[in-house]
């Protein structure tokens, strides 16, 4: 498993609870030579990838969504890759290439890894027996729950992560219900309701 930074946890995280995977914003303080120092060691790792995408628009600071421009003038953009959503203990949701963002950047024509049609139905997502994701899943099932500690402990995250993968990928991504309760001698426990 890939050691990540606290840094390049909440960057992955962040693109994991969004709908195009989009890397960018960056965190607010990253800027400059330390920005482009983790995204070289993310992309260097295989945990996120460029994708060239048709338009001409410049990378701007103050949008935050375009990573740089080829040679070409043609936008350049960040997403989170399957290995991305593998180190953080996510399921990937789908097998084909991941989302270019393009919606979110006006572009003469498709790109040629965008879907030109939308999907009929959303596909079902259940995670793989045996992954992080599933083991959250099962400690939250068990009676009394489970707290943050506890999930740190027996993932190995930080509590951020584990924070993250609640609301981001049990809560939106599968439309789990999560609820809290504070029990006295042990903390929050947070466990999966079936209501």
């Amino acid at each position: 498993m890939t050691k990540l930074s606290d840094t390049q946890a909440i960057i992955l995280s962040a693109a994991a609870q969004r709908d195009d995977r989009n890397v960018l914003p960056l965190p607010g303080t990253l800027r400059g030579d330390a920005a482009a120092k983790v995204v070289g060691a993310l992309l260097s790792s295989g945990l996120i990838a460029e994708t060239t995408i048709d338009s001409q628009t410049k990378a701007d600071a103050a949008l935050n969504r375009i990573w740089r421009n080829d040679e070409n003038g043609r936008a350049i953009l960040l997403h989170i890759t399957d290995a991305g959503l593998a180190a953080i203990g996510i399921e990937p949701e789908r097998t084909d290439a991941a989302p270019t963002g393009a919606d979110e950047v006006p572009a003469a024509e498709p790109a040629p890894d965008t879907p030109t049609e939308p999907e009929a139905t959303p596909k079902a997502r259940t995670p793989r027996t045996g992954t992080k994701q599933a083991k959250l899943i099962e400690m939250l099932r068990a009676e009394g729950g489970a707290t943050i500690d506890e999930i740190v402990a027996a993932l190995d995250w930080q509590a951020h992560t584990a924070r993250g993968a609640m609301s981001g990928a049990l809560k939106k991504k599968l439309g789990l219900t999560i609820t809290s309760e504070k029990i006295e001698g042990r903390g929050r426990a947070y466990r999966i309701t079936d209501a």
